[in-house]
Protein backbone atom coordinates (compact mmCIF):
# COMPACT_ATOMS: atom_id res chain seq x y z
CA UNK A 1 0.00 0.00 0.00
CA UNK A 2 2.86 2.54 0.57
CA UNK A 3 4.43 1.43 -2.66
CA UNK A 4 1.29 2.20 -4.34
CA UNK A 5 1.26 5.17 -2.93
CA UNK A 6 4.91 6.25 -3.54
CA UNK A 7 4.50 5.44 -6.87
CA UNK A 8 1.38 7.04 -7.49
CA UNK A 9 2.67 10.29 -5.91
CA UNK A 10 5.73 9.96 -7.93
CA UNK A 11 3.73 9.67 -11.28
CA UNK A 12 1.57 12.71 -10.37
CA UNK A 13 4.79 14.83 -9.88
CA UNK A 14 6.47 13.35 -12.91
CA UNK A 15 2.93 14.39 -15.11
CA UNK A 16 2.72 17.94 -13.08
CA UNK A 17 6.60 18.47 -14.64
CA UNK A 18 5.69 17.49 -17.79
CA UNK A 19 2.66 19.21 -18.44
CA UNK A 20 4.91 22.13 -17.24
CA UNK A 21 7.60 21.61 -19.64
CA UNK A 22 5.00 21.57 -22.50
CA UNK A 23 3.11 24.54 -21.51
CA UNK A 24 6.22 26.14 -21.42
CA UNK A 25 7.46 25.27 -25.08
CA UNK A 26 3.82 25.82 -26.47
CA UNK A 27 3.87 29.10 -25.06
CA UNK A 28 7.37 29.88 -26.43
CA UNK A 29 6.33 28.77 -29.87
CA UNK A 30 3.13 30.72 -30.13
CA UNK A 31 4.58 34.17 -28.14
CA UNK A 32 8.49 34.29 -29.71
CA UNK A 33 7.16 35.49 -33.41
CA UNK A 34 5.04 37.72 -31.79
CA UNK A 35 7.68 39.24 -29.59
CA UNK A 36 10.01 39.25 -32.18
CA UNK A 37 7.45 40.98 -34.56
CA UNK A 38 6.85 43.77 -32.20
CA UNK A 39 10.22 44.66 -31.18
CA UNK A 40 11.62 45.10 -35.29
CA UNK A 41 8.84 47.18 -35.34
CA UNK A 42 9.30 49.75 -32.84
CA UNK A 43 13.48 49.67 -33.71
CA UNK A 44 15.11 52.35 -36.26
CA UNK A 45 16.06 51.17 -39.73
CA UNK A 46 19.17 51.92 -39.52
CA UNK A 47 19.69 50.47 -35.61
CA UNK A 48 18.45 47.10 -37.41
CA UNK A 49 20.54 47.10 -40.43
CA UNK A 50 23.80 47.23 -38.22
CA UNK A 51 22.96 45.11 -36.06
CA UNK A 52 20.46 42.70 -37.13
CA UNK A 53 20.91 39.86 -34.44
CA UNK A 54 20.34 41.97 -31.30
CA UNK A 55 16.50 41.86 -30.45
CA UNK A 56 16.26 43.56 -27.36
CA UNK A 57 15.57 47.29 -27.69
CA UNK A 58 17.22 49.69 -25.85
CA UNK A 59 14.93 52.43 -24.45
CA UNK A 60 16.86 55.31 -26.24
CA UNK A 61 16.37 53.28 -29.85
CA UNK A 62 12.52 52.86 -29.10
CA UNK A 63 10.15 54.67 -31.66
CA UNK A 64 7.03 54.42 -32.59
CA UNK A 65 7.83 56.43 -36.53
CA UNK A 66 7.19 53.02 -38.32
CA UNK A 67 3.80 52.84 -36.51
CA UNK A 68 3.47 56.72 -37.50
CA UNK A 69 3.98 55.69 -41.15
CA UNK A 70 1.90 52.91 -41.20
CA UNK A 71 -1.39 54.47 -40.15
CA UNK A 72 -0.88 57.86 -41.98
CA UNK A 73 -2.74 58.42 -45.47
CA UNK A 74 -1.17 58.38 -48.71
CA UNK A 75 -2.08 61.44 -49.00
CA UNK A 76 0.21 62.44 -46.06
CA UNK A 77 3.19 59.81 -47.46
CA UNK A 78 2.51 57.00 -45.13
CA UNK A 79 0.87 53.43 -46.41
CA UNK A 80 -2.88 54.16 -45.46
CA UNK A 81 -3.44 50.97 -42.93
CA UNK A 82 -6.04 53.48 -40.88
CA UNK A 83 -8.50 53.40 -44.17
CA UNK A 84 -7.42 49.57 -44.58
CA UNK A 85 -8.34 49.03 -40.47
CA UNK A 86 -11.34 50.74 -41.54
CA UNK A 87 -12.46 48.40 -43.96
CA UNK A 88 -11.35 45.62 -42.34
CA UNK A 89 -13.40 46.54 -39.87
CA UNK A 90 -16.58 47.06 -42.18
CA UNK A 91 -16.54 43.74 -43.71
CA UNK A 92 -15.68 41.68 -40.69
CA UNK A 93 -18.59 43.32 -38.75
CA UNK A 94 -21.00 42.87 -41.52
CA UNK A 95 -19.98 39.42 -42.52
CA UNK A 96 -20.60 38.37 -38.64
CA UNK A 97 -24.05 40.07 -38.02
CA UNK A 98 -25.00 38.81 -41.53
CA UNK A 99 -23.76 34.82 -40.93
CA UNK A 100 -24.56 34.79 -37.11
CA UNK A 101 -28.46 36.14 -38.48
CA UNK A 102 -28.44 33.24 -41.32
CA UNK A 103 -27.25 30.40 -39.37
CA UNK A 104 -28.99 30.49 -36.01
CA UNK A 105 -32.50 29.73 -37.45
CA UNK A 106 -30.90 27.28 -39.87
CA UNK A 107 -29.12 25.58 -37.09
CA UNK A 108 -31.85 26.00 -34.64
CA UNK A 109 -34.08 23.97 -36.97
CA UNK A 110 -31.34 21.46 -37.50
CA UNK A 111 -31.71 20.72 -33.98
CA UNK A 112 -34.79 21.02 -32.95
CA UNK A 113 -37.14 20.53 -35.71
CA UNK A 114 -38.48 17.03 -36.91
CA UNK A 115 -38.46 16.49 -40.66
CA UNK A 116 -37.19 14.14 -43.70
CA UNK A 117 -33.43 14.25 -44.31
CA UNK A 118 -32.52 16.46 -40.98
CA UNK A 119 -29.47 14.62 -40.26
CA UNK A 120 -28.51 15.17 -44.20
CA UNK A 121 -28.49 18.37 -44.57
CA UNK A 122 -26.25 18.58 -41.27
CA UNK A 123 -23.91 17.11 -42.89
CA UNK A 124 -24.31 18.58 -45.83
CA UNK A 125 -23.15 21.79 -44.39
CA UNK A 126 -20.66 20.55 -43.16
CA UNK A 127 -19.32 18.84 -46.64
CA UNK A 128 -19.78 22.22 -48.57
CA UNK A 129 -16.86 23.55 -46.28
CA UNK A 130 -14.55 21.01 -47.45
CA UNK A 131 -15.07 22.85 -51.10
CA UNK A 132 -11.60 25.09 -51.71
CA UNK A 133 -11.97 28.57 -51.90
CA UNK A 134 -10.24 28.58 -55.14
CA UNK A 135 -13.21 26.75 -56.79
CA UNK A 136 -15.42 29.17 -55.81
CA UNK A 137 -13.48 32.02 -56.36
CA UNK A 138 -14.06 32.34 -60.16
CA UNK A 139 -17.78 31.52 -60.33
CA UNK A 140 -18.51 34.24 -56.78
CA UNK A 141 -16.64 36.62 -59.41
CA UNK A 142 -18.54 36.45 -62.13
CA UNK A 143 -22.17 36.15 -60.60
CA UNK A 144 -21.42 39.21 -58.13
CA UNK A 145 -19.90 41.43 -60.85
CA UNK A 146 -23.26 40.96 -62.63
CA UNK A 147 -24.67 42.05 -59.95
CA UNK A 148 -22.67 45.27 -59.83
CA UNK A 149 -20.80 44.15 -56.73
CA UNK A 150 -17.48 43.52 -57.73
CA UNK A 151 -15.56 46.14 -55.86
CA UNK A 152 -17.72 46.65 -53.19
CA UNK A 153 -17.24 46.12 -49.60
CA UNK A 154 -20.64 44.46 -49.01
CA UNK A 155 -20.27 41.99 -52.06
CA UNK A 156 -16.85 41.28 -49.93
CA UNK A 157 -18.77 40.79 -47.31
CA UNK A 158 -21.57 38.31 -48.41
CA UNK A 159 -19.04 36.03 -49.53
CA UNK A 160 -17.61 35.56 -46.68
CA UNK A 161 -21.28 34.69 -45.40
CA UNK A 162 -21.52 32.08 -47.95
CA UNK A 163 -17.83 31.04 -46.25
CA UNK A 164 -18.34 30.80 -42.90
CA UNK A 165 -22.54 29.76 -42.67
CA UNK A 166 -22.39 26.60 -43.51
CA UNK A 167 -19.22 25.63 -40.64
CA UNK A 168 -21.21 27.93 -38.61
CA UNK A 169 -24.45 26.08 -38.98
CA UNK A 170 -22.71 23.18 -37.84
CA UNK A 171 -21.13 24.49 -34.99
CA UNK A 172 -24.19 26.17 -33.54
CA UNK A 173 -26.63 23.19 -34.06
CA UNK A 174 -24.22 20.84 -31.92
CA UNK A 175 -24.92 23.30 -29.37
CA UNK A 176 -28.63 24.10 -29.19
CA UNK A 177 -28.58 20.17 -29.37
CA UNK A 178 -27.38 20.68 -25.80
CA UNK A 179 -29.65 22.91 -24.59
CA UNK A 180 -32.52 21.19 -22.57
CA UNK A 181 -35.97 20.47 -24.22
CA UNK A 182 -37.37 21.04 -20.73
CA UNK A 183 -36.34 24.66 -20.99
CA UNK A 184 -38.24 25.61 -23.95
CA UNK A 185 -40.85 23.28 -22.62
CA UNK A 186 -41.48 25.69 -19.66
CA UNK A 187 -41.56 28.81 -21.99
CA UNK A 188 -44.42 27.58 -23.97
CA UNK A 189 -46.21 26.70 -20.97
CA UNK A 190 -45.44 30.97 -19.94
CA UNK A 191 -47.15 31.79 -22.96
CA UNK A 192 -43.77 31.98 -25.22
CA UNK A 193 -44.11 31.50 -28.74
CA UNK A 194 -41.40 29.58 -30.79
CA UNK A 195 -39.91 32.76 -32.05
CA UNK A 196 -39.73 34.32 -28.51
CA UNK A 197 -38.72 31.21 -26.71
CA UNK A 198 -35.36 31.31 -29.00
CA UNK A 199 -35.01 34.70 -28.75
CA UNK A 200 -35.68 35.33 -24.62
CA UNK A 201 -34.23 31.54 -23.45
CA UNK A 202 -32.18 29.72 -26.59
CA UNK A 203 -30.05 32.53 -27.86
CA UNK A 204 -29.08 33.72 -24.00
CA UNK A 205 -28.55 30.06 -23.49
CA UNK A 206 -26.35 29.87 -26.32
CA UNK A 207 -24.47 32.53 -25.64
CA UNK A 208 -20.87 31.19 -25.58
CA UNK A 209 -20.91 29.28 -28.73
CA UNK A 210 -22.66 32.21 -30.50
CA UNK A 211 -19.59 34.30 -29.07
CA UNK A 212 -17.15 30.97 -30.34
CA UNK A 213 -18.89 30.94 -33.06
CA UNK A 214 -18.50 35.14 -33.59
CA UNK A 215 -15.28 35.18 -33.10
CA UNK A 216 -14.51 32.20 -35.96
CA UNK A 217 -16.15 34.61 -38.73
CA UNK A 218 -14.72 37.38 -37.53
CA UNK A 219 -11.51 36.03 -37.68
CA UNK A 220 -11.80 34.64 -41.40
CA UNK A 221 -13.32 37.60 -42.85
CA UNK A 222 -10.33 39.80 -41.20
CA UNK A 223 -7.77 37.41 -42.40
CA UNK A 224 -8.86 36.43 -45.62
CA UNK A 225 -6.61 37.32 -48.79
CA UNK A 226 -7.84 35.90 -51.96
CA UNK A 227 -11.11 36.98 -51.87
CA UNK A 228 -10.46 40.60 -50.91
CA UNK A 229 -7.66 40.50 -53.80
CA UNK A 230 -9.96 39.44 -56.90
CA UNK A 231 -12.94 41.52 -55.28
CA UNK A 232 -10.74 44.85 -54.13
CA UNK A 233 -7.75 44.77 -56.54
CA UNK A 234 -8.57 47.59 -58.40
CA UNK A 235 -9.76 50.18 -56.10
CA UNK A 236 -7.41 51.14 -53.25
CA UNK A 237 -9.29 52.81 -51.25
CA UNK A 238 -11.37 50.19 -50.67
CA UNK A 239 -8.18 47.55 -49.69
CA UNK A 240 -8.80 45.59 -46.56
CA UNK A 241 -5.76 45.20 -43.99
CA UNK A 242 -4.28 41.90 -45.63
CA UNK A 243 -4.19 43.28 -49.22
CA UNK A 244 -1.77 46.30 -47.49
CA UNK A 245 0.21 44.10 -46.13
CA UNK A 246 1.01 42.30 -49.15
CA UNK A 247 1.57 45.65 -50.71
CA UNK A 248 4.33 46.14 -47.68
CA UNK A 249 5.87 42.87 -48.26
CA UNK A 250 6.08 43.54 -52.36
CA UNK A 251 7.52 46.82 -51.66
CA UNK A 252 11.27 46.76 -51.86
CA UNK A 253 11.63 50.74 -50.63
CA UNK A 254 9.55 49.64 -47.55
CA UNK A 255 11.54 49.30 -45.03
CA UNK A 256 10.88 46.01 -42.84
CA UNK A 257 10.38 47.47 -39.70
CA UNK A 258 7.62 49.02 -41.19
CA UNK A 259 6.20 45.66 -42.55
CA UNK A 260 6.65 44.29 -38.73
CA UNK A 261 4.76 47.44 -37.62
CA UNK A 262 1.71 46.64 -40.31
CA UNK A 263 1.90 42.96 -38.92
CA UNK A 264 1.28 43.86 -35.69
CA UNK A 265 -1.67 46.21 -36.46
CA UNK A 266 -3.07 43.46 -38.37
CA UNK A 267 -2.72 40.73 -35.82
CA UNK A 268 -3.66 42.69 -32.49
CA UNK A 269 -7.06 43.46 -33.23
CA UNK A 270 -7.82 39.45 -33.64
CA UNK A 271 -5.80 39.07 -30.58
CA UNK A 272 -7.60 41.94 -28.42
CA UNK A 273 -10.91 40.44 -29.51
CA UNK A 274 -9.84 37.35 -28.89
CA UNK A 275 -8.80 37.50 -25.41
CA UNK A 276 -12.49 39.74 -24.26
CA UNK A 277 -14.58 36.90 -26.00
CA UNK A 278 -12.33 33.78 -24.22
CA UNK A 279 -13.53 35.42 -21.08
CA UNK A 280 -16.58 35.51 -21.49
CA UNK A 281 -16.74 31.64 -22.71
CA UNK A 282 -15.44 30.35 -19.59
CA UNK A 283 -18.67 32.04 -17.54
CA UNK A 284 -21.56 28.89 -16.91
CA UNK A 285 -24.45 30.58 -18.27
CA UNK A 286 -26.39 27.69 -18.23
CA UNK A 287 -25.50 26.62 -15.29
CA UNK A 288 -28.96 26.14 -12.85
CA UNK A 289 -30.99 26.27 -16.62
CA UNK A 290 -32.57 23.04 -16.23
CA UNK A 291 -33.64 22.53 -12.73
CA UNK A 292 -35.97 20.14 -11.14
Amino acid sequence: MRQGMTRARFEERLFGALRLVVIAFLAVIVLFPFCYMVLLSVKPIDRLLLDPGRLWVDASEFTLDTYRDVLRSVDDGGQGFLLFLRNSALVSLGALALSLAAAVPGAYAAARLRFFGRRQISTLFFAVYLFPATLLAVPLFVMFAKMGLQGSLVGLAIVYVAQTVPVSVYMLRNYFATIPVSVEEAAALDGCSRLRTIWSVVLPLAAPSLMATGLYVFMIAWNEFLFALLFLAADPSRWTVPLGLQQLSGGIEVPKTVLMAGSVVLTVPVVALFYAVQRMLTEGLTTGADKG
